[in-house]
C-alpha cells in the first residue's frame, strides 16, 4: 500500500514502537512523513504514546522530529533524544509525557512483551535515575506513571520494567517479498526490528515496514529474512530510501562488499581538546580485548587506532550490532565500512548486559566528587543514555572521555607544555551530578576499573571518590586543576600525561 494508506491505519492513542538510529539508518522515513501530513491536515492521529530504543532524526525535520506536534503525541519511552530538538522541546514545556530508559532495556523489553512474559527482570539501571529510588526514569512533572518496580530474587536487587500494549510497529528493511519478508541485507544496520513487529503482532496490533524494493516470493535468501510476513500487516515500497540520510547505498557498509578504503581511512581529531583525549585513551587499548565504543569525543579514538595501523589486532564493537572494520564517526555513528559482522542490536545488548566487554570507552558529560556520571540529563535538557547504561555498568574496564570543562574552554600545545588559554564557563567536576547516568557505588561493588580521562588530568575511581592520577606537562594542579573544580579529588602520587599524547 502507499505511505498515506499505512500511516491512516493508525488510530488516536495508539501506542506506536519505531525502529531507527542516527541519521537515517533504518528510518522508515516515508511512513513518517505521512504519518506527520495526515496530522497536519486532519489533526489525527492524536495523543500516540511513542516507543524507540536508540535516538533518530536529522536535528531539525526528520526522524522522531516529524511526531513532534502538540496534540500527536502524548508520551514518549526513549533512550536518547539529541536528533530530536523539536522533542526535548515538548518535554521542557511540559507537553508530554517522557520517561528515559537504557536503550537495551526497551529492545529487550519489547522482546518480553512480544513473547507474552511479564516484564523484563534486569539489573541494568539499578543505582542510576531510572531506580525508583530515584527518578524512576521520569522526565519532567507530568510524567507520573511508576514504570519500574524495585524487587529482590535470591537476595539481589533487581529492576522489573512494566509490559505494555504495542499497538502498532513500524520498521525498516531493503526488500520485501510478495509475502511480506523482510530483509533488511543493504541496511548498515538491522537494529530491532524483528523485536518491534513481534511486539506489536503478538498484542493484537499492526506492522507496518517500509523497503526500498518488493520482489517475488522466494527471491529473498532465507538466512537474509529478519523478519518473517506472517507477522507483518502493510508494506510500502519507497524506491527513493537511502542508506542514510541524503546518501546512498554503500555496499561496503552492509557488508556485501569490502571497499578499498585507501585514503578513506578514519582521521585523528583537529580539535586539540579531542586530540589528546583519544590519543590518551588510546593508550587503554589492548589487543585481544572485547572493546566498545560510545558516542562522541571516544569516536574519535577510530583515528588514532586508523594512524597506529593496529585495527586488525583489536576486537571493536557498537551498540548497534557492528564488529569491527573502519567505524564511522559523528551523525553516522553505529555503521562501520568493511565491516566483520552485523547482529541486531538487541543481541549486542545482550552481550553487554551478560559482561561480554573488557573495556569501554564513553563520553561524559559531568561527574561528581563521589566518582558518578551523568550525560543524559544537562543543563535542564533531556539528552538520553542510549546503550551507555548496560555498557557502562556491565564492561570491566570503563574509560570516560570528556573535556574538562566546557563553553569556551581553549587551550595550546607548545614547547613540551600544555597551556590553559581560556576556562570553560561550564564546570564539568561538579559536587553532585544533576542525574546520576551511571553509579559510582554500583561499579565499586562489582570491581569494576573507571578512569576519567580529560585533555587536561586523569582521574581514577578509588574506593570513596574520585582520585587525580596524572596531569598534562605544564599544567599546575591548583591553578589549572582544582580552580576549576566544585570539589576537591584525592591527591596522592600524581604523574604526567605521555608527551605522545599531546604530539
Amino acid at each position: 500500500m502507499s505511505a498515506r494508506e499505512a500511516a491512516d491505519l493508525i488510530r488516536d492513542g495508539d501506542t506506536v514502537a519505531i525502529s531507527g538510529n542516527g541519521a537515517g539508518m533504518v528510518s522508515a522515513e516515508a511512513i513518517f512523513a505521512a504519518l506527520e501530513q495526515r496530522f497536519v491536515e486532519t489533526g489525527h492521529p492524536r495523543d500516540l504514546a511513542l516507543v524507540h530504543s536508540l535516538g533518530l532524526g536529522d536535528r531539525d525535520a526528520l526522524g522522531t522530529n516529524r511526531f513532534a506536534h502538540e496534540g500527536m503525541l502524548r508520551k514518549v519511552i526513549a533512550s536518547h533524544f539529541t536528533w530530536s530538538p523539536k522533542i526535548q522541546q515538548l518535554i521542557r514545556e511540559e507537553k508530554i509525557e517522557a520517561y528515559c530508559l537504557p536503550g537495551g532495556v526497551v529492545q529487550q523489553l519489547l522482546r518480553e512483551i512480544g513473547a507474552g512474559r511479564p516484564g523484563l527482570f534486569t539489573h541494568s539501571g539499578l543505582g542510576t535515575f531510572v531506580d525508583p529510588r530515584h527518578d524512576g526514569g521520569r522526565c519532567n512533572q507530568r510524567s507520573r506513571e511508576e514504570l519500574i518496580e524495585l524487587m529482590h530474587v535470591d537476595g539481589q536487587e533487581i529492576l522489573r520494567y512494566k509490559p505494555f500494549k504495542v499497538d502498532v510497529g513500524i520498521i525498516r528493511g531493503t526488500y520485501a517479498d510478495t509475502r511480506g519478508n523482510i530483509s533488511p541485507e543493504e541496511e548498515p544496520i538491522d537494529m530491532d526490528i524483528h523485536t518491534i513487529a513481534l511486539a506489536a503482532h503478538n498484542s493484537g496490533g499492526r506492522v507496518l515496514a517500509q523497503v526500498r524494493q518488493i520482489v517475488d516470493s522466494g527471491d529473498l535468501a532465507p538466512r537474509h529474512v529478519r523478519v518473517p510476513g506472517i507477522i507483518v500487516d502493510a508494506v510500502v515500497e519507497d524506491p527513493h530510501q537511502q542508506q542514510f540520510y541524503a546518501l546512498g547505498y554503500n555496499s561496503s557498509i552492509s557488508g556485501h562488499r569490502r571497499a578499498h578504503l585507501g585514503q578513506m581511512m578514519a582521521a585523528v581529531p583537529d580539535k586539540l581538546e579531542r586530540r589528546i583525549i583519544a590519543r590518551r585513551a588510546a593508550l587503554e587499548l589492548r589487543n585481544g580485548a572485547s572493546l566498545n565504543f560510545g558516542f562522541g569525543i571516544p569516536g574519535g579514538i577510530f583515528g588514532v587506532i586508523a594512524e597506529q595501523g593496529t585495527s586488525d589486532e583489536l576486537w571493536m564493537s557498537v551498540e548497534q550490532g557492528v564488529h569491527n572494520g573502519q567505524m564511522l564517526d559523528d551523525r553516522l555513528f553505529g555503521a562501520a565500512r568493511n565491516p566483520e559482522v552485523i547482529v541486531p542490536s538487541i543481541e549486542q545488548f545482550d552481550y553487554y548486559s551478560g559482561g561480554g566487554i573488557d573495556i569501554t570507552f564513553l563520553g561524559m558529560g559531568e561527574a561528581d566528587r563521589f566518582g558518578n556520571v551523568n550525560v543524559s540529563h544537562l543543563a535542564g535538557n533531556l539528552i538520553g543514555p542510549g546503550g551507555f547504561m548496560e555498557i557502562a555498568q556491565n564492561a570491566k574496564k570503563v574509560v570516560f572521555c570528556g573535556t574538562f570543562d566546557a563553553q569556551g574552554s581553549r587551550v595550546s600545545w607548545s614547547h613540551g607544555r600544555l597551556e590553559v588559554l581560556q576556562a570553560g564557563k561550564v564546570h564539568k567536576f561538579v559536587d553532585r551530578v544533576e542525574r546520576i547516568t551511571f553509579s559510582a557505588d554500583f561499579a565499586r561493588k562489582h570491581g569494576q576499573d573507571v578512569l576519567y580521562i580529560t585533555e587536561r588530568a586523569v582521574f581514577h575511581l578509588a574506593s570513596e571518590g574520585l582520585e587525580l592520577i596524572e596531569i598534562a606537562p605544564g599544567i599546575e594542579i591548583e591553578r589549572d586543576i582544582l580552580r576549576y573544580m566544585e570539589f576537591r579529588p584525592f591527591i596522592s602520587a600524581v604523574g604526567t600525561m605521555p608527551v605522545s599524547t599531546f604530539e
